[in-house]
């Protein structure tokens, strides 16, 4: 089946209602207050993102309680969550945590519960952890069927409610369901450079858990997981891109020197049309990466690896062009940029980075590597 990176009438309409709810409930100056605060996350703009319009839910069966969509939306909403960097641990649950689940024991209840936004989830592995890495070690279950272990910069773990934790036994590779307010869970908040998305260590010291799957069906469900992370991941960084470009060469517009617009200069004008161009070429990557992982088609690890090669270079170029071409306001704590310029720093890590993404890509269509003298 030809790949479509077309965006479709509902998917444009779903677009409009997410932009329309971040526009009311998650504006610059709301955002940069909680940096600046305890709180990071903002639970009611969750609750109305997750559960009233219904977006935790979109690529769950609706069997399994959810909206029975395509991840081809949920990738429509990532871009918009980049275009406002949202506070909101819709990677960690919606994405890592519910694709995990599904693959792993699609009939769980719990599947049902994350679908409706009634519970939040994460992922318990690093944020770094790229698709094809080998399964964790850190955690280890007991013969008396308890984890134990250490994770580190786990992704929204201090928003979640349940975790699912990737545990080594002597049964093999297993993934458990662990509540967060279990006895020995021990959750302690890292400085994240992103600050609109924490990070947490995670300790288990005698967690009882609850088994989702073992062996091969348990690396399988994180390797599925870890792989649409990725994928959907250069969606939010095509948002930020975009949201980068289009406000630039608004305050270009508007920003004067020598009383003519500053984007009206040569070479302020080239420096916009590359970052158009790359953007354009993002865009395509990251639907395309998108529109195979709906399919379930065998060529999604080659479109991940491509859209995470590109885009996640190409959020940070645009962040650093936003916040250089803005002069000293783009400096300013006051203005999202620098924000921007984090979450796109901090996703070019996550989940493996441009450089790891080649290296993979280049392995699966069999490029052989250079040859060093």
């Amino acid at each position: 089946m030809t790949a479509d990176l077309l965006y479709s009438e509902v998917e444009e309409e779903l677009r409009a209602s997410v932009r329309a709810l971040l526009a009311d409930h998650c504006t610059t100056a709301a955002v940069l207050a909680r940096c600046e605060g305890p709180a990071p996350y903002d639970p009611a703009l969750w609750r109305k993102l997750a559960a009233d319009l219904g977006a935790a839910g979109l690529h769950v069966p609706e069997a399994a309680g959810g909206a029975g969509a395509s991840l081809r939306e949920t990738a429509v909403v990532l871009e918009e969550l980049g275009r406002s960097v949202a506070p909101v641990p819709f990677l960690g649950s919606v994405v890592l945590a519910t694709t995990a689940l599904l693959a792993a024991c699609p009939a769980d209840p719990l599947t049902a519960a994350l679908a409706e936004g009634a519970r939040t989830a994460a992922l318990a592995v690093p944020l770094s952890t790229a698709p094809g890495s080998a399964f964790p070690a850190g955690v280890r279950v007991d013969g008396a069927g308890t984890l134990g272990g250490r994770i580190t910069a786990v992704a929204d773990a201090s928003a979640a409610d349940v975790l699912l934790v990737p545990a080594a036994g002597p049964q093999g590779a297993a993934l458990y369901a662990v509540e967060a307010s279990a006895a020995g869970l021990g959750v302690v908040p890292r400085t994240s450079l992103d600050l609109t998305r924490p990070v947490a260590d995670v300790t288990l010291a005698g967690v009882p858990g609850r088994l989702l799957a073992a062996g091969p069906d348990a690396e399988a469900a994180l390797q599925r997981a870890l792989l649409t992370g990725a994928g959907l991941l250069a969606s939010e960084q095509l948002g930020i891109a975009e949201w980068c470009l289009a406000t630039t060469v608004a305050y270009l517009k508007e920003r004067t020197q020598f009383a003519r617009p500053l984007g009206s200069f040569q070479a302020i004008k080239h420096r916009l049309a590359d970052l158009w161009l790359e953007t354009v070429g993002a865009r395509a990557a990251a639907r395309y990466a998108a529109d195979t992982l709906a399919r379930g088609d065998a060529d999604a690890p080659v479109a991940v690896a491509l859209a995470q090669a590109h885009c996640g270079a190409l959020a940070v170029r645009a962040a650093e062009e936003c916040v250089q071409l803005h002069g000293g306001i783009g400096m300013t704590w006051e203005h999202p940029a620098h924000l921007y310029l984090k979450r796109a720093k901090a996703d070019q890590i996550a989940l493996g980075t441009p450089g790891a993404h080649r290296a993979s890509l280049a392995r699966l269509v069999d490029l052989p590597a250079p040859v060093s003298g």
